[in-house]
Order: C-alpha cells, then structure tokens, then sequence
C-alpha cells in the first residue's frame, strides 16, 4: 500500500453562473463564469494508488461510472498507468446545491497527482480537475476565477487579498442531495428548454460587469450581476420538461428578505446555484445583521460564513 496524498479545496461559487456544455463530449463550458473559491468551508481528499480505481464520498462508495473518464484523463495527463483509492470528506451538505464537486473534484486531481509524483502545475491541474467537472476548473485556484466559455482550464482573476472584508453567508435550506444532479439538469435544460439559448446569450454579456464591479469591489454591482445571472439560469432551467424546480419555501423566502435587507440599508445581496441553497454576498460589516435575518426567516435554517479563501493546499490541516 502506498501512502496516502492529502489535499484540501474550497468549493468554488459562480457569481457568473455557468450552467450548460459544449457539444464537443469533453466536457467544456458553453457559458463563462466567475467565481469565488469559498473559504472556511472545505473537502478534504486521501488518494493512494491501488489495483483499481475507486472513490468514497463521506464514507460512501460511489458509482464507478462517474469517475472513469476522470481517472482515464488524470492517467492521459500525467502519463502514468497509475490506479487510486480515494477517500473524501466533506465539512458542509454534498450534493445539495453547495458545489461539492467543485472542491471534490478539484483535491481528488491534486491529490492523485502527488500521490503518483507528478509535480503538476495549477493549471494543468485546473486542466485535469475540469474533466470531472466544469466548476473544478476553477477550485483549484483561490480567490476569485475565471472560467472563459470552451475553455479547457480556469484562470485567476485576484486573489483572496484582493476583497478580504467580503463575506458569503451561505443559508442552508436542507441538508438533504438534491433531487436531480446538476449534470442531469444541465442536459436536459440544453436539450429542452426554449429559453436555453438566450441563456447563453445573456451570460456572455453579463461578464464585463462583473469584471469591473470585482476590480472596483463594488458590491452593489457585482452583487445585482449575480442575481440577474441565477435568475436567468433558473428561468432556463424552469423551461425543461418536465419543468425543474431546486427552490424550496425556504429559499423564497430568503430572496425576498435579501430585498427588505437591501431596502432596509443592509447590503446583502443573494445568488443561487442549481439547488434550494441560498448564499448571500455582503460585506463583514453587515455580517453579523444578514446572519440574524437569515436565521429569523425559520424553516431551519442554518448558515455558515464564507470569506474569499486559498486554491489547492496539500497535507492535513
């Protein structure tokens, strides 16, 4: 038994959302996102080579299926016939709207890199990380990054010193998996929604502003870009058939008090992957406040504050 490769991720939030894939079969964005890699939530992932490759995710085999071309192209990438034993963990919900393969992915390439010993770069990792899933691409590094459409790697954009008082605080709705993975989604939202192409369409022009508003740190910007991007992916995603809703009462009702926030003088403003999960970006001055409001809607909720955090780190923490 060879030792264990340690590697840890944060997962990565798209304030640009990407939702959607070429046709190419490789596993490449049709949309561009930028994004920010989420510290003080993490995936920690153990690689050691073995006979035959295998994962588990919290203690949980998963399907074979699901990582075969990952593992055929970390093997291609690194020109190595190596085979791994993978064991996961992660400190927030998997597969619950949270982006768990984002860092999942992401510390699995790392750490089959190292566990074979391969000294491979961010972004030929960023390369490796993408073929498992589109938003690994960009955990791998930290701060905030751009995943260009088509592209095949990410790139940073500034890192986490770029806006250290920015804060996300994540409302967790249910800590239950989603009912329909965002794979399956994302095909179905391509293959049958009327609205997918416009979708598309917006993305692209949706990305300069958020360029600008992070180069200027100007929240209200950045934070009225986002909402307008998961919005549009969730029209598109409603014009599947059969039509596909993520949200939960829970989630409603925290985008209309991320409105009365606002409204109220409290910047918090909310974005929303493919899932009931509601993270609201803020400022650490409004932290504290947006915290209480979440909390107070009821239905549970509980939340877990977020700040721009690091890419890849190797070893145990």
């Amino acid at each position: 038994m060879s030792p264990e490769s340690v590697c840890t991720a944060g997962p990565s939030l798209a304030l640009v959302k990407y939702w959607g894939k070429t046709l190419n079969g490789e596993n490449l964005p049709a949309t561009p996102s930028l994004a920010i890699t989420l510290g003080g939530v993490r995936t920690e992932t153990r690689v050691s080579l073995a006979e035959q490759d295998s994962v588990s995710v919290n203690c949980r085999e998963q399907e074979p299926a699901r990582y075969a071309s990952f593992f055929e192209g970390v093997r291609r990438a690194l020109g190595v016939s190596a085979h791994f034993r993978a064991s996961s963990t992660n400190d927030f919900p998997s597969a619950a709207g949270l982006a768990s393969s984002s860092s999942g992915f992401a510390a699995l390439a790392g750490a089959c890199a190292a566990a074979a010993g391969c000294a491979a770069s961010l972004a030929d990792l960023s390369a490796i990380a993408r073929t498992g899933s589109a938003s690994a691409a960009r955990a791998v590094f930290g701060g905030f990054v751009l995943l260009p459409a088509g592209a095949r790697r990410a790139r940073p954009i500034a890192g986490p010193e770029h806006w250290p008082d920015l804060r996300i605080v994540t409302a967790i709705t249910t800590e239950s998996p989603k009912p329909v993975s965002s794979r399956s989604a994302m095909e179905a939202t391509r293959a049958d929604s009327p609205y997918y192409f416009s979708w598309v369409k917006e993305s692209v022009a949706l990305l300069p502003d958020a360029l600008s508003a992070l180069e200027n740190r100007d929240l209200e910007l950045l934070g009225e870009t986002a909402r307008r991007s998961y919005s549009l992916m969730h029209g598109a995603i409603l014009g599947s058939r059969p039509p596909l809703l993520y949200w939960l009462p829970a989630t409603v009702a925290l985008i209309h008090e991320c409105a009365a926030m606002r409204a109220g003088g409290i910047g918090a403003w909310e974005t929303i992957d493919a899932g009931p999960q509601v993270k609201i970006l803020c400022l650490e001055r409004d932290a504290a406040a947006v915290i209480s409001r979440a909390e107070s809607v009821g239905y549970g909720i509980r939340t877990i504050t977020c700040y721009p955090g690091p890419g890849l780190q190797y070893g145990a923490p």
